[in-house]
């Protein structure tokens, strides 16, 4: 059970971010692909996932030898821009960085050069860190992003009217499910016990879309104490739309007309009779699907000589996102993070 008290008017200073906060998100994913929990729902997102890392995340690794939920405290940044969260990042007060290294590497595990290197305040190894983290963004949350602030803006509006119906301390123990409020204390179940007091800094609480388990509660230095909470439907989102799969959309446009935008690739071109060749199936039939395909807007027809070539548009590959049939581009080495 976590405690949380609050004293003075700091009951009065609850808040609900009112955008999401990109690094935080993006660590909220990372406990999700290492959770481990729902292989059969979350399993194939997970592949998909640490498949398309960059080699320029793996730094993350050397950083967080074990879960993310022993991850530095000063990874723990709620700026609601991604700039804005990796400056704060880089302004931790180096006495912090030290000690959080200290404590998650302990005295038996020698971190990686680079590591050593933030011990020491090294410019070049905050590089490398910033450089992994808005790879991690861009590569894992970038196609998602919009998804996540209309959904974000969803939850603080539901929540803004409930507390203007029902006051902030219904919504409080309504927020998490087992959890109360009682007298100056709010209690929620957690799989360990924890008892935090606001000490007049306030309390901002702020929704994540990946992470699905107990709430997160963060004390940075100096500002308000913080609440990450679950708000998602279960299913990790997709470029595509939240909770959404692969059998699902080709449910909507069909298993051929998805098969067809998946071969195209970005910014591949095939003839009618080489994706005809690919499905099996004849000319007739795939011109009749790229027709419909062209008239939604997600592919493009030019003619070659006697050839027709058919290319995906922007909008096919948006649609499509990270369901691009591309080879692994590194071997995995992130799956411990």
């Amino acid at each position: 059970m976590i405690r949380i008290r609050f004293t003075g008017t700091d009951l009065a200073h609850v808040r609900f971010a009112p955008r999401p906060a990109p690094l935080q998100e993006l660590n909220a994913t990372f406990m999700k692909l290492t959770h481990g929990d729902d292989p059969l729902l979350h399993g194939r997102w997970r592949r998909r996932v640490l498949r398309s890392l960059p080699p320029a995340v793996e730094p993350l690794a050397d950083l967080v030898p074990g879960r993310p939920s022993s991850a530095p405290l000063f990874l723990d940044e709620f700026s609601d821009s991604l700039a804005a969260g990796l400056d704060a990042v880089r302004a931790t007060p180096p006495a912090f960085v030290r000690t959080e290294l200290r404590r998650v590497h302990g005295p038996y595990h020698r971190p990686a050069p680079w590591v050593r290197g933030l011990h020491r305040g090294d410019a070049g190894a905050w590089d490398v860190l910033r450089r992994a983290q808005q790879a991690a963004f861009e590569t894992v949350l970038g196609p998602v992003w919009p998804v996540v602030q209309d959904l974000h803006q969803a939850e603080f509006t539901r929540r803004a009217v409930a507390v203007a119906e029902h006051g902030i301390g219904a919504v409080l123990a309504g927020l998490v499910p087992g959890g109360r409020l009682n007298g100056d204390t709010w209690e929620f179940p957690a799989p360990a016990g924890r008892d935090v007091s606001t000490d007049g800094r306030g309390l901002l609480l702020l929704p994540t879309f990946h992470w699905t388990a107990h709430p997160v509660v963060a004390e940075p230095p100096g500002r308000p104490v913080v609440v990450t909470y679950p708000a998602g439907d279960g299913l990790p989102l997709t470029p595509y739309g939240p909770g959404a799969t692969e059998d699902a959309l080709a449910g909507v446009l069909g298993r051929t007309r998805l098969e067809i935008l998946l071969l195209l690739g970005s910014g591949e071109e095939h003839t009618t009779s080489g994706l005809a060749r690919r499905l099996g199936v004849s000319n007739a039939t795939v011109s009749a699907h790229t027709t419909a395909l062209r008239g939604a807007g997600l592919l493009t027809t030019a003619r070659a000589g006697r050839a027709v070539l058919h290319t995906r548009s922007p909008l096919g590959g948006l649609l499509v996102g990270r369901l691009d049939r591309t080879p692994p581009i590194h071997d995995g080495r992130m799956t411990a993070w």
